[in-house]
């Protein structure tokens, strides 16, 4: 009788050790992003919380998903996944072959929030609503709300990170418009559509866009249009962005003696729950050096 017990004994604590018998990692909640943006929103909400893990599908690398194919790879991290977090807006073109893959993956809209008003070209609604420091806020709330519904067993730990993000993310916005709001210069040339949410935020004027989509090329004629725009403006500056080529700003440059300096849409960079923040900071320092000119 006592041997029984003993052997019984020790079934519980390896039973307790283990687990309960299976593999922890495979208890996780694994929630994956599409790409760069909203991986840093979801570190920020989920990254530290226990049994919770957070995967970006895409690399940090990648830039935005216009015309982004899914990789086998791709596949495979999201035959795993209890969550997707999108940003939505039509920017994550491959998204019809994810939800036919995964038709029980549940899918976070961060863009789903009645507090993001888009901008639209006709009928197509411009998806970089997270370069608004403001619109970047109501999608953490979008998220956390999503996260909250979908994993309640987190939901304590999701809407205190979230808290803490959206504190941080006020005082950089309200540091921002200190520091932006009374330039005496306004106008801006930006590489592609990627900043119209944040000149409306920042009441800065986007005079010209010199690519309406990364990598194809200004045709002659948008470019002289670009050019003669740039000669009419009372401060000539240029804004690439680190992810492409600066070569047809550089022709421009070379036409109206404009000076070039870079702007970040943030679909790139350092995997740093901080990274946003630091990046908007980049930012509104490049906009002080080129548009504070008497």
């Amino acid at each position: 009788m006592k041997k029984i017990f003993s052997i019984s004994l020790i079934f519980v604590v390896i039973f307790f050790i283990t687990g309960c018998g299976g593999n922890k990692e495979s208890d996780k909640v694994k929630i994956v992003t599409s790409f760069y943006p909203m991986y840093i929103d979801a570190v920020n909400i989920a990254g530290n919380v226990f049994g919770v893990e957070v995967v970006n599908l895409t690399s940090p690398q990648t830039g935005c998903l216009h015309d982004y194919q899914l990789t086998t790879e791709d596949m495979k991290t999201l035959e795993t996944a209890d969550i997707f977090i999108i940003n939505g807006l039509g920017m994550e073109s491959f998204l019809d072959k994810v939800t036919s893959a995964r038709s029980d993956l549940k899918i976070i809209d961060a863009s789903k929030s009645d507090d993001i008003y888009l901008i639209k070209d006709g009928d197509t609604p411009n998806p970089h609503v997270w370069m608004s420091i403001t619109y970047s806020m109501n999608q953490v709330k979008a998220i956390t709300k999503q996260l909250c519904e979908a994993d309640p067993e987190h939901a304590n730990d999701y809407k205190r990170n979230a808290l803490d993000y959206l504190e941080r993310l006020t005082y950089l916005r309200d540091e921002m418009h200190l520091a932006l709001d009374n330039l005496p210069h306004k106008d801006i040339v930006t590489f592609h559509e990627a900043f119209p949410y944040f000149a409306a935020e920042f009441k800065l004027n986007i005079a010209a866009v010199i690519e309406r989509e990364p990598g194809t090329e200004p045709t002659p004629q948008e470019l002289a249009e670009t050019i003669e725009k740039i000669n009419s403006l009372p401060v000539k500056v240029i804004f690439t962005e680190p992810q492409y080529s600066p070569k047809a700003a550089e022709t421009i440059a070379r036409e109206t003696g404009a000076q070039i300096f870079t702007l970040d849409p943030i679909v790139t960079g350092e995997e740093s729950p901080n990274a946003y923040i630091d990046a908007m900071m980049k930012n509104m320092l490049t906009l002080i050096k080129a548009l504070m000119v008497a």
